[in-house]
């Protein structure tokens, strides 16, 4: 069983695979970031400066010592809320990052294509030739 999961771990998939994960985590904090520090301020400033991220309605009691409109410390204290704007920044960030893998599956699609074009035919006997060399070999016998 160990040699065949050391076979199986040996596969280029499944270290492409690992790669890709890596890469994806990475690639998610850096659009995390982008919606966070650039889209959704520009977003707050149209709709009147509103900080999205901190959007909230708090459905529970508000505790002592805590301010009504601190989300954060709100959280923290465990008052029941509905994040709006935390939900709105995480659909932002997952728009773009699906948007941003359809640009790379979409690439990679075109330059596939065009290596399969590019490939010349395999040399060799057209099915025509095959066809008349079977003919020719069936009447020998």
């Amino acid at each position: 069983m160990l040699a065949e999961f050391r076979e199986f771990i040996a596969k280029g998939n499944v270290m492409d695979l690992a790669v890709g994960v890596i890469i994806g985590g990475a690639f998610a904090t850096i659009t995390k970031s982008l919606t966070e520090d650039v889209i959704m301020p520009i977003v707050g400033a149209i709709f009147g400066g509103a900080d999205f991220t901190n959007q909230f309605i708090r459905l529970g009691p508000l505790p002592e010592g805590v301010a009504p409109g601190d989300y954060a410390a709100l959280k923290e204290a465990g008052v029941a809320m509905i994040g709006y704007g935390a939900f709105l920044t995480a659909v932002i960030n997952f728009l773009i990052l699906a948007f941003i893998i359809f640009l790379l599956v979409r690439a990679v699609n075109r330059m596939t294509r065009k290596q399969e074009e590019a490939a010349p035919a395999p040399a060799g006997p057209s099915e025509v030739d095959l066809l008349v060399e079977i003919r020719d070999e069936l009447r020998r016998k």
